[in-house]
């Protein structure tokens, strides 16, 4: 008959408890290390969209500051063509110069009102 005494029976029983112990740090410590990758690529991501978003605006800034400039060359192309003599304008360089005033002063109170929008908000 086989005879074990106490402390033979608890490192025989703590054998697997020790390998099963190590194979649940192992995965853990692999959990850990993919949830840091995912991590640093999503603040990567972020940080390429913030880029991304912060280039469209500014591309919209631009976009709105060359309509503006392009309206205000025509208002003086305009305003200097009816000033010659011999130009004799016809009715549609007044509508015309009309209109841009009024595109302008709309395009005016338009981002006026998404100021406003933006700092309330």
């Amino acid at each position: 008959m086989i005879t074990i005494n106490i402390w033979e029976l608890i490192v025989l029983f703590s054998i697997p408890s020790g390998v099963t112990g190590f194979c649940f740090w192992m995965i853990q410590r692999k959990i850990k290390e993919r949830d840091k990758h995912i991590e640093s690529r999503e603040v990567a991501r972020e940080k390429q969209i913030e880029e991304r978003e912060a280039a469209r605006r500014k591309q919209e800034l631009f976009t709105i500051k060359g309509t503006s400039a392009a309206i205000a060359l025509c208002e003086a192309t305009a305003r200097a063509v009816q000033r010659i003599p011999d130009a004799h304008c016809n009715g549609e360089m007044h509508k015309a110069l009309e209109y841009a005033e009024k595109v302008k002063h709309e395009q005016k109170d338009f981002l006026s009102e998404q100021g406003i929008i933006a700092i309330f908000n």
